[in-house]
């Protein structure tokens, strides 16, 4: 690596950082900084990071990605009910179990590429979904999710103390700040700097891993497997690698949902929830660093805004238009909103798609470079013309 890609990825490292903390300031204007928001941001940000690493890199679309997510979530609340409520113990037998489903679940898809790579991948996913929801019931509770109640076994709890999900006694949902900021409240939590700890070192690990030999491998993968074969290089251990490493940080992210909420439910491993990861991922920008964060950002916040704005909101927005054009606009608007807040994103996820083929990164890049062109002198070679 030259030392301007050093110095780039370290000025982007920083501006990372500083991001995610100021990011409960950052939100307070736009009605994003409170708890659970935020929480989201970074536990998604995380599972996008990780899905990244091997869709963005090595090109493998996994549809399944949702059942390490859910696997963590429920080690998780196990270690809740069997140990304590000790965040530390809990994430790190997420990671280690999403690791073991992957690795089975890895050897086997990546037998096949492509589309049957995709289905395989989304047939286990499927069929975990299915095993949670009936089969494993006296594992995972069925329908109803798993929980912990005050009967649990919990043999490393102490008796002081505190009978909520904490890191030695600091509680998650805790918020120990809260500042005015331009007239709006913004929320400085504990659980969320917990999770943007894991955000930050996520990012940071794929950095690394994009920087690496190995990375150059993964991206050799994407832009042709094909030669990579015929020259004798074996690519199936580089892309069940990518995988594992997806899957762990999913597990991470299924970890770290429980002990912001500790509850595990069969739905976190649905297709769906495979399928929002792909939005997330493509909508930021695949392939760059920053794109899948904040593409989980930008879907999670349409989630918690649009999807609770109602009728009578919509009437409060248009109240000062005269009566005939306020039920006009409301009846337009309304299919967009509320429960219709996923046609709403699919409107705009065409729109990025098709004029920012790259992603939200892709366009501030068009735009930057844009800037720049406008600012650049005209340069003119010895006779005087445009070169």
């Amino acid at each position: 690596m030259n030392n301007t890609s050093k110095y780039n990825d370290s000025a982007l490292f920083i501006f990372f950082i500083l991001l995610v903390i100021a990011a409960p300031i950052l939100m307070a204007p736009i009605g994003g900084s409170y708890p659970d928001l935020l929480q989201k941001f970074a536990v998604f940000g995380i599972f996008a990071i990780g899905f990244n690493i091997l869709f963005g890199l090595t090109g493998y679309l996994s549809f399944g990605h949702a059942a390490f997510l859910g696997v963590g979530s429920y080690a998780a609340v196990w270690m809740f009910k069997l140990l304590s409520y000790n965040v530390l113990p809990a994430l790190v037998l997420s990671v280690v179990v999403a690791g073991v489903f992957s690795v089975v679940i890895g050897y086997i898809s990546l037998r096949r590429s492509g589309i049957y790579f995709s289905i395989l991948t989304l047939a286990f996913a499927q069929m975990m979904f299915n095993i949670a929801y009936s089969v494993a019931t006296p594992i995972t509770n069925g329908e109803t999710g798993l929980q912990i109640y005050n009967d649990d076994p919990q043999w490393l709890q102490a008796a002081d103390s505190p009978l909520t999900t904490n890191l030695f006694g600091l509680k998650m949902s805790e918020v120990f700040w809260r500042p005015e900021f331009m007239g709006f409240e913004a929320q400085f939590n504990v659980g969320y700097y917990f999770c943007a700890i894991f955000l930050i070192l996520a990012f940071y690990i794929a950095m690394r891993i994009n920087r690496s030999p190995f990375g150059m491998m993964l991206r050799a993968i994407k832009t042709n497997q094909n030669r990579l074969n015929y020259t004798g290089v074996s690519t199936r251990p580089y892309a069940l690698a990518a995988f594992v490493i997806s899957g762990m940080f999913a597990g991470l992210a299924g970890g770290l949902w429980a002990c912001m909420d500790p509850l595990a439910g069969a739905e976190r491993m649905q297709w769906t929830a495979s399928g929002e990861v792909v939005l997330m991922t493509i909508l930021g920008g695949a392939g760059t660093m920053l794109g899948p964060v904040l593409g989980a950002a930008f879907i999670k916040y349409f989630e918690a805004i649009f999807s609770k704005i109602n009728d009578q909101v919509l009437h409060g927005v248009f109240a000062a238009m005269p009566d005939g054009l306020e039920n006009i606009f409301v009846t337009v608007v309304h299919p967009f909103v509320g429960k219709g807040w996923h046609l709403t994103l699919g409107v705009m996820f065409m729109l990025i798609v098709i004029f920012l083929p790259g992603g939200l990164v892709g366009g501030l890049a068009r735009i930057s470079n844009l800037f720049k062109r406008g600012k650049s002198p005209n340069v003119k070679t010895a006779g005087g013309q445009q070169p």
